[in-house]
C-alpha cells in the first residue's frame, strides 16, 4: 500500500480551502487550518482523524461539549 507524505503544517488542510473563512479553525492535534465549525466541521483535520477512524472504525463521531 503507498500512502502520500503528510504536507506541512503551515499548508491548510484541503477542507479549509472550501468552505467559508469563518468556518476555518484549527486542528485539535496538529493545529493544522481545517474546516473545524459549522456543518461538516471537523475538529481534526484528514490526517489526525485517519488514525482515529483506523481504531474505531468509519462510525467514529466527537460529542461536542459545548454548552
Amino acid at each position: 500500500m503507498m500512502t502520500t507524505p503528510i504536507p506541512p503544517i503551515a499548508e491548510p488542510d484541503p477542507s479549509a480551502l472550501t468552505c467559508p473563512g469563518d468556518r476555518v479553525g484549527l486542528c485539535a492535534g496538529c493545529q493544522r487550518k481545517t474546516h473545524k465549525y459549522g456543518s461538516g466541521g471537523c475538529p481534526l483535520c484528514q490526517w489526525c482523524m485517519a488514525p482515529v477512524m483506523e481504531q474505531w472504525g468509519p462510525t467514529v463521531r466527537y460529542v461536542s461539549t459545548r454548552a
